[in-house]
């Protein structure tokens, strides 16, 4: 039975030639530091899309230069120590 309420609302996502989308982040979310061949690694939680929970992990370093708007000032994870 067809059910009105139900009905997705579709957006226009510009396409690119080579079939790829231009996609911003929308909040970070965690973050986490790795050890990696005797270097600390200071990785991030993107989120990608709300709606759909598209997230991933990103070098902190990459994600600040990218998108400097989701940093304020500082690094927000810095460890404090006391």
């Amino acid at each position: 039975m067809p059910d009105a309420s139900h009905v997705l609302e579709m957006e226009d996502l510009p396409i690119r030639k080579d079939l790829t989308v231009d996609v911003q982040p929308v909040a970070i979310e965690d973050h986490q530091r790795k050890q990696l061949k005797g270097r600390t690694i200071s990785l991030v939680k993107v989120v990608w899309n709300r709606r759909t929970g598209d997230s991933t992990w990103e070098l902190e370093e990459d994600i600040r230069q990218s998108y400097p708007h989701l940093f304020s000032g500082k690094s927000i994870f810095e460890v404090k120590i006391f």
